[in-house]
């Protein structure tokens, strides 16, 4: 069985979850969500209690069930709370700034770039080397900080480039001078 599948989940105050057939639909203050999971794992709702359930042991269905169980936990978390992710920009002149809802970056290449964020992601730029990614839908928030970060990943010789706020960058050392 399932470890995290057969955990049960518990659904906090102010959420509502609709079930439809296969689809799954959370409600909250933050916002709303939707899911349509697989037709051989089952969701039961018991008052403020969701059980996710498979219908037999082939390896797709046990394997459908922690996902299944895990994208329903992370729905409800992103309808109460929200997802944050933070990048940092390092490198001499790199530097973001916001222009309306998109995003522009100057990180050393000879044309500034435009980024146009998700409508579901709200983009925040508190200081020019620093960029948070905010939104509901945990996989959005990493899918779009990751194509963020692609446009100039960082380099590991000077660090340069766009980092996660909590990525360690292994430096490695330069060439030593002639003899």
């Amino acid at each position: 069985m399932s470890r995290i599948g057969k955990k049960q989940i518990e659904i906090p105050k102010g959420v509502t979850i609709t079930k439809n057939g296969n689809a799954l639909k959370v409600k909250g203050p933050k916002g709303e969500l939707n899911f349509e999971y697989h037709k051989n794992i089952s969701v039961d709702i018991e008052g403020s209690i969701v059980q996710v359930k498979r219908s037999d042991d082939q390896k797709e269905n046990r394997s459908l069930h922690g996902l299944t169980r895990a994208i329903i936990q992370n729905m409800i978390i992103g309808v109460t709370e929200e997802y944050t992710k933070t990048l940092n920009i390092v490198g001499v002149g790199y530097k973001a700034e916001l222009k309306g809802t998109n995003l522009l970056l100057n990180i050393g290449y000879s044309h500034p770039i435009y980024f146009v964020p998700p409508s579901d992601v709200v983009l925040q730029v508190p200081a020019p080397t620093q960029i948070i990614i905010n939104g509901i839908d945990k996989q959005l928030v990493g899918q779009v900080a990751a194509k963020i970060r692609s446009i100039r990943k960082p380099e590991p010789y000077k660090g340069k480039g766009i980092k996660y706020s909590d990525e360690v960058i292994t430096r490695k050392a330069g060439k030593t001078a002639g003899k």
